[in-house]
């Protein structure tokens, strides 16, 4: 299946994405900060990048922004997942170069359709 780079300083979050991923055959790398997302995203390839917006170091915002600026990384797809709801936030999020905008806490069935989604393009 797909390799996923989640982006994501909430255990919670980070648990409820591997049981609901790693379920379906999913193989996940998990930074904890903005920046050590950075990294992974600079040094290997990704199938999907799930990046939350609120989180140290540098947000989710900006990571997407240098994913979708990267003439190497530029078609492959981010989903942001946040607890950001507000309209203004999505409209950033989709300026920024999101494929997807999911709002905390999602369904498992919301989860995997936005992956699926993704994925099969």
């Amino acid at each position: 299946m797909a390799k996923i780079l989640v982006a994501e300083d909430s255990t919670t979050d980070v648990h409820f994405l591997q049981s609901v991923l790693s379920a379906k055959g999913h193989q996940l790398t998990v930074a904890r900060d903005g920046e050590e997302a950075e990294r992974y995203v600079k040094s290997e390839p990704f199938d999907l990048y799930i990046l939350d917006v609120v989180m140290p170091k540098k947000n989710g915002f900006q990571l997407c922004r240098e994913i979708k600026r990267d003439e190497r990384l530029k078609n492959m797809p981010v989903i942001l997942l946040t607890s950001k709801n507000q309209e203004s936030d999505r409209l950033w999020g989709e300026k920024q170069g999101a494929d997807i905008y999911l709002t905390k806490p999602c369904e498992a069935t919301d989860l995997l359709f936005a992956v699926n989604k993704c994925l099969s393009r």
